[in-house]
Protein backbone atom coordinates (compact mmCIF):
# COMPACT_ATOMS: atom_id res chain seq x y z
CA UNK A 1 0.00 0.00 0.00
CA UNK A 2 1.66 3.33 -0.96
CA UNK A 3 0.34 7.13 -1.57
CA UNK A 4 1.41 9.00 -4.67
CA UNK A 5 3.90 12.19 -2.59
CA UNK A 6 2.80 16.03 -3.85
CA UNK A 7 4.80 16.52 -6.94
CA UNK A 8 5.68 19.83 -8.29
CA UNK A 9 3.12 19.50 -11.37
CA UNK A 10 0.42 18.49 -9.19
CA UNK A 11 0.89 21.17 -6.60
CA UNK A 12 0.94 23.43 -10.37
CA UNK A 13 -2.45 22.29 -11.47
CA UNK A 14 -3.72 22.66 -7.68
CA UNK A 15 -3.30 26.53 -7.68
CA UNK A 16 -3.77 26.99 -11.24
CA UNK A 17 -7.61 25.01 -11.12
CA UNK A 18 -8.31 27.07 -7.63
CA UNK A 19 -6.98 30.26 -8.54
CA UNK A 20 -7.49 30.32 -12.88
CA UNK A 21 -10.48 28.31 -13.40
CA UNK A 22 -12.49 27.04 -10.37
CA UNK A 23 -11.33 30.24 -7.69
CA UNK A 24 -12.47 33.36 -10.31
CA UNK A 25 -15.73 31.06 -11.71
CA UNK A 26 -17.26 29.60 -8.30
CA UNK A 27 -16.54 32.84 -6.53
CA UNK A 28 -17.92 34.98 -8.55
CA UNK A 29 -20.96 32.90 -9.64
CA UNK A 30 -21.68 31.43 -6.10
CA UNK A 31 -20.59 34.21 -3.68
CA UNK A 32 -19.46 31.78 -0.55
CA UNK A 33 -19.84 33.48 2.63
CA UNK A 34 -17.13 32.27 4.68
CA UNK A 35 -17.25 32.24 8.96
CA UNK A 36 -14.42 31.13 11.24
CA UNK A 37 -11.48 31.86 9.04
CA UNK A 38 -8.86 32.68 12.01
CA UNK A 39 -9.85 29.78 13.07
CA UNK A 40 -7.64 28.15 10.73
CA UNK A 41 -3.88 27.45 11.80
CA UNK A 42 -1.56 29.59 9.40
CA UNK A 43 1.04 27.04 9.47
CA UNK A 44 1.87 22.79 9.96
CA UNK A 45 -0.21 20.16 9.61
CA UNK A 46 -4.03 20.14 10.35
CA UNK A 47 -7.23 18.04 9.90
CA UNK A 48 -10.50 19.64 8.23
CA UNK A 49 -13.16 17.08 9.64
CA UNK A 50 -16.47 18.37 7.46
CA UNK A 51 -19.57 17.53 7.26
CA UNK A 52 -20.43 16.30 3.67
CA UNK A 53 -23.47 16.82 1.51
CA UNK A 54 -22.11 17.10 -1.81
CA UNK A 55 -19.27 16.08 -3.94
CA UNK A 56 -18.61 20.12 -4.35
CA UNK A 57 -17.57 20.19 -1.29
CA UNK A 58 -14.07 19.26 -1.70
CA UNK A 59 -14.07 22.09 -4.50
CA UNK A 60 -15.51 25.15 -2.01
CA UNK A 61 -13.60 23.91 0.89
CA UNK A 62 -10.28 24.30 -0.08
CA UNK A 63 -11.51 28.21 -1.89
CA UNK A 64 -11.89 29.02 1.70
CA UNK A 65 -8.76 28.33 2.92
CA UNK A 66 -5.25 30.31 1.74
CA UNK A 67 -2.73 26.62 2.09
CA UNK A 68 -3.50 23.67 -0.15
CA UNK A 69 -6.16 21.04 1.52
CA UNK A 70 -5.90 17.27 0.38
CA UNK A 71 -8.19 14.77 0.39
CA UNK A 72 -8.13 11.01 -0.27
CA UNK A 73 -9.93 9.43 -3.54
CA UNK A 74 -9.72 6.01 -4.97
CA UNK A 75 -6.96 5.66 -7.27
CA UNK A 76 -9.46 4.66 -9.61
CA UNK A 77 -10.22 8.25 -10.51
CA UNK A 78 -6.93 8.29 -12.37
CA UNK A 79 -6.47 6.09 -13.87
CA UNK A 80 -9.55 6.46 -16.87
CA UNK A 81 -9.04 6.10 -20.50
CA UNK A 82 -10.30 7.86 -23.03
CA UNK A 83 -11.20 12.06 -22.67
CA UNK A 84 -13.39 11.35 -19.77
CA UNK A 85 -10.77 9.66 -17.76
CA UNK A 86 -8.14 12.44 -18.84
CA UNK A 87 -10.77 15.20 -17.72
CA UNK A 88 -11.77 12.98 -14.43
CA UNK A 89 -7.65 12.80 -14.28
CA UNK A 90 -7.22 16.78 -14.50
CA UNK A 91 -10.47 17.49 -11.99
CA UNK A 92 -9.23 15.74 -9.27
CA UNK A 93 -5.72 16.47 -9.23
CA UNK A 94 -6.68 20.12 -9.47
CA UNK A 95 -9.13 19.79 -6.70
CA UNK A 96 -6.50 18.24 -4.51
CA UNK A 97 -7.08 14.64 -4.31
CA UNK A 98 -4.75 12.00 -3.66
CA UNK A 99 -4.66 8.40 -5.49
CA UNK A 100 -4.91 5.94 -2.52
CA UNK A 101 -3.80 2.65 -3.55
CA UNK A 102 -6.40 -0.05 -2.29
CA UNK A 103 -4.91 -3.33 -3.44
CA UNK A 104 -2.49 -3.53 0.17
CA UNK A 105 -5.31 -4.07 2.63
CA UNK A 106 -8.45 -3.21 3.93
CA UNK A 107 -9.53 -0.07 2.83
CA UNK A 108 -9.69 1.92 6.17
CA UNK A 109 -6.55 0.84 6.98
CA UNK A 110 -5.16 1.99 3.48
CA UNK A 111 -7.14 5.79 4.37
CA UNK A 112 -5.41 6.12 7.48
CA UNK A 113 -1.62 5.32 6.20
CA UNK A 114 -2.85 7.90 3.32
CA UNK A 115 -3.96 10.46 5.90
CA UNK A 116 -0.92 10.08 8.06
CA UNK A 117 1.36 10.42 4.95
CA UNK A 118 -0.26 14.10 4.06
CA UNK A 119 0.09 15.09 7.63
CA UNK A 120 3.77 13.90 8.01
CA UNK A 121 4.53 16.47 4.55
CA UNK A 122 3.32 19.07 6.93
CA UNK A 123 -0.15 19.29 4.71
CA UNK A 124 -3.86 19.82 5.34
CA UNK A 125 -5.97 16.96 4.99
CA UNK A 126 -9.57 17.34 4.58
CA UNK A 127 -12.09 14.10 5.85
CA UNK A 128 -15.35 13.69 6.02
CA UNK A 129 -15.99 11.41 9.38
CA UNK A 130 -19.76 10.58 7.78
CA UNK A 131 -17.90 8.60 5.31
CA UNK A 132 -20.15 9.52 2.84
CA UNK A 133 -22.00 11.97 1.30
CA UNK A 134 -25.42 12.41 3.10
CA UNK A 135 -28.33 11.02 1.38
CA UNK A 136 -30.63 13.35 2.70
CA UNK A 137 -29.07 16.58 4.15
CA UNK A 138 -29.17 15.45 7.78
CA UNK A 139 -26.13 14.57 9.28
CA UNK A 140 -25.26 11.19 10.33
CA UNK A 141 -23.12 9.20 12.65
CA UNK A 142 -19.34 9.37 12.58
CA UNK A 143 -16.91 6.69 11.33
CA UNK A 144 -14.19 6.19 14.51
CA UNK A 145 -11.30 6.09 11.97
CA UNK A 146 -11.09 9.16 11.95
CA UNK A 147 -9.98 9.73 15.96
CA UNK A 148 -7.38 7.06 15.08
CA UNK A 149 -5.92 9.36 12.09
CA UNK A 150 -6.23 12.03 15.05
CA UNK A 151 -4.01 10.52 17.67
CA UNK A 152 -2.06 8.84 15.37
CA UNK A 153 -1.04 12.32 13.75
CA UNK A 154 -1.23 14.46 16.41
CA UNK A 155 -2.21 17.36 14.87
CA UNK A 156 -4.98 20.18 15.57
CA UNK A 157 -8.75 19.50 13.90
CA UNK A 158 -10.65 21.96 12.93
CA UNK A 159 -14.62 21.30 12.36
CA UNK A 160 -16.02 22.57 9.29
CA UNK A 161 -19.64 22.79 8.56
CA UNK A 162 -20.50 23.42 4.75
CA UNK A 163 -24.14 24.84 4.17
CA UNK A 164 -26.71 24.99 1.08
CA UNK A 165 -23.95 22.45 -0.97
CA UNK A 166 -26.50 20.18 -1.41
CA UNK A 167 -28.96 22.63 -2.96
CA UNK A 168 -26.62 23.63 -5.55
CA UNK A 169 -24.91 19.84 -6.82
CA UNK A 170 -27.39 17.26 -5.07
CA UNK A 171 -26.37 13.52 -5.74
CA UNK A 172 -26.50 12.05 -9.70
CA UNK A 173 -26.87 15.80 -10.33
CA UNK A 174 -24.09 17.04 -13.24
CA UNK A 175 -24.94 20.99 -13.67
CA UNK A 176 -24.82 23.18 -10.42
CA UNK A 177 -27.67 25.15 -9.65
CA UNK A 178 -26.94 29.01 -8.87
CA UNK A 179 -27.04 29.94 -5.37
CA UNK A 180 -24.89 31.05 -2.65
CA UNK A 181 -22.97 28.85 -0.06
CA UNK A 182 -21.12 28.81 3.33
CA UNK A 183 -18.08 27.64 5.02
CA UNK A 184 -17.94 27.97 8.62
CA UNK A 185 -14.92 26.84 10.28
CA UNK A 186 -15.18 26.19 13.76
CA UNK A 187 -12.44 26.15 17.12
CA UNK A 188 -9.58 23.67 16.51
CA UNK A 189 -10.20 20.85 18.88
CA UNK A 190 -7.43 19.47 21.32
CA UNK A 191 -7.51 15.55 21.44
CA UNK A 192 -3.59 15.45 23.19
CA UNK A 193 -5.05 14.47 26.49
CA UNK A 194 -6.11 11.40 24.60
CA UNK A 195 -2.51 10.30 23.12
CA UNK A 196 -1.52 7.13 23.20
CA UNK A 197 -4.91 5.27 23.53
CA UNK A 198 -5.71 5.25 19.56
CA UNK A 199 -6.30 1.44 20.58
CA UNK A 200 -9.32 1.51 23.09
CA UNK A 201 -12.17 2.18 20.92
CA UNK A 202 -14.29 3.82 23.55
CA UNK A 203 -11.91 6.56 23.37
CA UNK A 204 -12.22 6.66 19.40
CA UNK A 205 -15.96 6.27 19.66
CA UNK A 206 -15.64 9.21 22.00
CA UNK A 207 -13.23 11.52 19.92
CA UNK A 208 -15.52 10.79 16.77
CA UNK A 209 -18.90 11.64 18.69
CA UNK A 210 -17.47 15.20 20.12
CA UNK A 211 -16.07 15.98 16.47
CA UNK A 212 -19.98 15.19 15.38
CA UNK A 213 -21.61 17.20 18.24
CA UNK A 214 -19.34 20.58 16.96
CA UNK A 215 -20.66 19.78 13.13
CA UNK A 216 -24.12 19.65 14.11
CA UNK A 217 -23.59 22.80 16.70
CA UNK A 218 -21.80 24.60 13.53
CA UNK A 219 -23.93 23.35 10.69
CA UNK A 220 -27.55 23.28 12.44
CA UNK A 221 -28.46 19.89 10.69
CA UNK A 222 -30.70 17.23 12.21
CA UNK A 223 -28.53 14.67 13.54
CA UNK A 224 -29.49 11.05 12.84
CA UNK A 225 -27.59 8.18 14.95
CA UNK A 226 -26.88 5.53 12.10
CA UNK A 227 -24.51 5.73 9.50
CA UNK A 228 -25.05 7.26 6.36
CA UNK A 229 -23.90 4.09 4.30
CA UNK A 230 -26.72 2.18 6.08
CA UNK A 231 -29.50 4.53 5.07
CA UNK A 232 -28.33 4.56 1.31
CA UNK A 233 -28.04 0.44 1.60
CA UNK A 234 -31.50 0.67 2.34
CA UNK A 235 -32.64 3.20 0.00
CA UNK A 236 -31.12 1.16 -2.92
CA UNK A 237 -32.67 -1.62 -1.80
CA UNK A 238 -35.90 -0.70 -2.12
CA UNK A 239 -35.62 1.20 -5.14
CA UNK A 240 -34.45 -2.76 -6.68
Amino acid sequence: MRITETAAWRVGLYWFMKNAVFGSLLLTVFRPWIVGRDNVPKSGPVIFASNHLSFIDSVFLPLAVDRPIYFLAKREYFTGRGLKGFLTRIIFSGTGQVPMDRSGGKASEDALNAGLRVLARGDQLGIYPEGTRSPDGKLYRGRTGVARMILEAGVPVVPVAMIDTEKIMPAGRRIPKVRRVGVIFGEPLDFSRFAGLEGDRFILRSITDEIMYELLRLSGQEYVDVYASSVKERLASQQS
